[in-house]
């Protein structure tokens, strides 16, 4: 019991940290380095923004590949796996409650909703057979650049600024935060770690990579403190991962993505959402994958897909219900939005009881 109580301690500590550092300081260096570039809004959201905050999950697929010699390589599938399931589902969703509908482009929705769907078959490809070899890694990697290279050349049409002033009055604003003891908390820590960064708006390449740091370090933690968890409650790790791990992990998307869709920048918020889930599967993946293979000098990476394929069938389900949300009218609607966070909590549920079922993890 106490094993349980404080590795949950442990990741919903880590959580919070992610939080903070992505709030105070990822999304600022962030975005400063959009504006340096000049991105649009959608080039941001789907690529240096989605690059950014899926550093988590990059990180403990890479952990979890070479913790106890590889043995639980399917906790960094199952964390990307579900984090895109979290993305579709409850980054949009969230983001349409809390700025009372999203508003988007559906040239960008089209294209990147296209590719994703891509990265999912790419990945039912890998799954098929339960290993990777180096060429299918490879062809991730490639399969994202030529992402990125699209999305340099195929752009949607920039939004007038009129129209974006109008989003913005229309997005209902958060209520006042309370001077409680977690703000109190979460002053100190960010004083703490401005120390080592500075002000993040004027160093922001030097914040974005110390950020990255602690989103590494955190991730390390949070991988560990999974398996204490799963081992205590008697279910696979792969289960946590697609649950709590995923949902934690994807805690700086979600910030970030409601931080633009308030400010009426919808269609970043969708596509950091989306964008996010083919970095997660073509790098978040891939990556990991190559230097294991390279480094370890093996023929292949072993998968244990078991409880990862009906997670692939709702990847596909909730992308097209999400699509049909965003075709109708051009928008994400606050109800939309609250039926997406019902699907989610549908998803959790039937993961957790039929992790329940699972044998236990061995050891």
């Amino acid at each position: 019991m106490v094993a349980i109580v404080g590795s949950l301690a442990i990741i919903i500590g880590a959580v919070y940290l992610l939080a903070i550092i992505t709030d105070s300081f990822f999304i600022i260096s962030l975005d400063q380095i959009s504006r340096k570039l000049n991105l649009s809004d959608e080039v941001a959201g789907a690529s240096l923004m989605a690059m950014g905050s899926s550093a988590p999950e990059l990180a403990i697929a890479l952990i979890a590949l070479f913790s106890e010699g590889g043995a639980h390589s399917d906790v960094g599938v199952g964390a990307i796996v579900g984090s895109a399931v979290f993305n579709i589902l409850v980054i949009t969703g969230v983001s349409a409650v809390v700025a009372n509908g999203l508003h988007i482009h559906m040239f960008a929705v089209r294209r990147d909703t296209a590719y994703y769907l891509l990265s999912i078959a790419y990945l039912a490809f890998i799954f098929s057979d339960g290993q990777v070899v180096l060429w299918e890694a490879i062809i991730g990697l490639v399969a994202y650049a030529i992402y990125v290279i699209m999305l340099a050349v195929w752009k949607a049409p920039e939004e007038p600024e009129e129209e974006r002033e109008r989003k913005v009055a229309e997005a209902e604003p958060y209520p006042a935060q309370t001077d409680n003891l977690f703000r109190k908390m979460e002053a100190a820590i960010v004083r703490v770690i401005k120390m080592i960064t500075g002000a993040p708006n004027e160093n922001y390449v030097w914040t974005f990579f110390v950020a990255i740091v602690f989103i590494i370090i955190l991730s390390y933690i949070l991988v560990e403190a999974t398996l204490v968890f799963s081992a205590g409650i008697g279910i696979p790790p792969v289960i946590v991962a697609l649950t709590l791990l995923a949902a934690g992990t994807s805690a700086p998307d979600l910030i970030s993505s409601i931080e633009v869709a308030k400010e009426g920048r919808g269609g970043m918020a969708v596509a950091n959402a989306i964008g996010s889930d083919i970095f997660d599967v073509f790098i978040g993946l891939g990556f990991p994958w190559v230097v294991a293979i390279v480094l370890l000098s093996e023929s292949s990476i072993i998968i244990d897909v078991g409880d990862l394929w009906v997670s692939i069938g709702i990847l596909v389900a909730t992308t097209l219900v999400l699509y049909v949300f965003l075709h109708t009218k051009r928008e994400l609607s606050r109800n939309e939005g609250i039926i997406l966070l019902l699907l989610y909590a549908a998803f959790a549920i039937y993961t957790i009881v039929a992790g329940a079922g699972a044998p236990p993890p061995i050891h």
